[in-house]
């Protein structure tokens, strides 16, 4: 086997890690924070055995890495820039090729938000400014492993009867796991019902960080 074909049968097995649904979702999970593989199970809905077994095709890829903390095995991505990149990327191909994806993009995802989503550049301007009010969606102990600069953490759950936390007279902009995730849409159609101005961030807290730009850890995460 000659170096190219080497190179190429390396990279043939990240992309067999990647192909399964619940793989990708394993990694946007990661990607909010280091995870055990019982809470990894729990988030994904899917069986211990399963998840260990989806984790186990990760790393032998090199996507994830593993370290033993007591009996418990915690996970993280292995090159949080690079995996979150290469999902990024995956999905605008999707996007772009796959009449399924553009359909449900069409049929959820721009039904519930037609309007165009702020993008990260546009967001740093309006936050130096002090003229919008960032807002994590995620649940808390996701927001607590690493957040936005100032942002305000209310999960989707209690978005409604919190709507009082909101400072008058802003802008809401809020985000969540990442592009595809449904929180932040359902945030934003809560508050625009409500007649508050609101839009989404283009991606999410992933693709934030990934960027290099600053984000805060509330406390040390200890994975569950």
């Amino acid at each position: 086997m000659g170096p190219k074909q080497a190179i190429y049968t390396q990279l043939a097995e990240v992309a067999q890690a990647l192909g399964h649904a619940n793989r990708i979702e394993l990694l946007e999970h990661l990607a909010q924070g280091e995870r055990s593989v019982e809470d990894l199970s729990k988030r994904a809905g899917l069986t211990f055995a399963n998840t260990s077994r989806h984790l186990q095709i990760l790393r032998r890829a090199r996507l994830v890495s593993a370290e033993r903390r007591g009996k418990r095995i915690i996970y993280s991505l292995a090159g949080e820039s690079e995996v979150t990149g290469l999902v990024h990327a995956l999905g605008r191909v999707g996007e772009r090729n796959i009449a399924e994806i553009d359909r449900v993009m069409t049929d959820y995802f721009r039904a519930r938000d037609s309007l165009e989503a702020v993008s990260r550049e546009e967001l740093i301007g309006r936050m130096k400014d002090g003229l919008v009010t960032v807002l994590d969606v995620r649940p808390r102990d996701e927001f607590e492993a690493g957040h936005l600069p100032g942002a305000l953490n209310i999960p989707l759950s209690e978005l409604t009867d919190r709507l009082a936390d909101l400072p008058d007279g802003q802008e809401v902009v809020a985000y969540c796991r990442g592009p595809w995730c449904v929180l932040s849409f359902e945030a934003v159609a809560a508050l625009r019902a409500r007649g508050l101005h609101s839009r989404r961030l283009v991606d999410g807290f992933p693709e934030w960080k990934a960027a290099g730009l600053q984000v805060e850890v509330a406390r040390r995460q200890r994975p569950m």
